[in-house]
């Protein structure tokens, strides 16, 4: 039987996590190997581990620091900034990671996901997707770490990342993100019935009922990284919180 995830996420940038909000105003929020030890000792069902400036500053990730985490932590690991080419994907297994998350590079050529999917399996294969909302069922992708603009539609673009052997999306609301006012239930809803491979819900949590929320939503796995980085709630509180909401198991289609 399929389990929901929950999954904390460590966003990087000079070898500490931070946390802003709307992607900006950035706040350290501490060492990642300790916050990743931290999680795997809390019993977090995966990790996330994003890179989120090095697209912006053209580099790839830091391979040695994904290295350190793998080698600590024996729970799912997905590890995304920077990767360009399949080589990219190659060191990242290597160094411990169990999914290569593409963003920028995905958009700049779509024919990675297909090369990496054939290589490495579509299990290894994440496609996040940064989106602002335009108006109503529309929604724009943005590369970059959020700056560049695409025009290009979030439901569109998640179609084709699952034809092309993403075996999976990692869906982020820049308007919601640091908002703490909840995941955007609308564009989850929308994908999540498109699409069918599973959906990862990231932005804006900010109480505990917001990961009900999100899986209810159609989400197969609820992220998040302020609450649990500044210790809001703790994963077990998620999950105790989540199984009296009888969500721990994905019902059958």
């Amino acid at each position: 039987m399929l389990k929901y995830r929950v999954i904390p996420c460590l966003d990087v940038i000079d070898g500490r996590v931070v946390k802003g909000i709307n992607f900006e105003n950035l706040i350290d929020a501490g060492d990642p190997l300790k916050q990743a030890e931290y999680y795997f000792d809390e019993g977090a069902d995966e990790l996330c581990f994003l890179d989120i400036n090095a697209s912006k500053e053209n580099r790839s990730t830091m391979f040695e620091m994904v290295e350190k985490v793998a080698k600590k932590c024996f729970i799912p690991f997905t590890v995304g900034g920077g990767v360009s080419k399949i080589e990219d994907f190659s060191t990242l297994l290597k160094c411990g990671a169990d999914k290569v998350s593409i963003n920028s590079s995905a958009i700049s050529n779509p024919e990675l996901i297909s090369q990496a999917s054939n290589k490495f399996g579509s299990q290894a294969v994440v496609v996040a997707i940064d989106v602002k909302k335009k108006s109503s069922s529309n929604y724009e992708v943005f590369t970059k770490g959020g700056s560049f603009p695409t025009g290009i539609n979030a439901l569109d673009w998640a179609l084709e990342a699952q034809n092309r052997g993403a075996g999976e999306i990692l869906l982020t609301s820049m308007d919601k993100d640091g908002t703490k006012s909840g995941y955007d239930l609308e564009i989850i809803k929308l994908i999540s019935s498109k699409i069918n491979i599973p959906l990862i819900a990231s932005g804006g949590v900010g109480k505990i009922e917001h990961f009900a929320d999100g899986l209810r939503s159609g989400a197969s796995a609820v992220l998040a990284a302020s609450i649990f980085h500044f210790r809001t709630y703790s994963i077990l509180e998620v999950k105790q919180y989540l199984k009296s909401q009888n969500l721990l198991t994905i019902p059958s289609k």
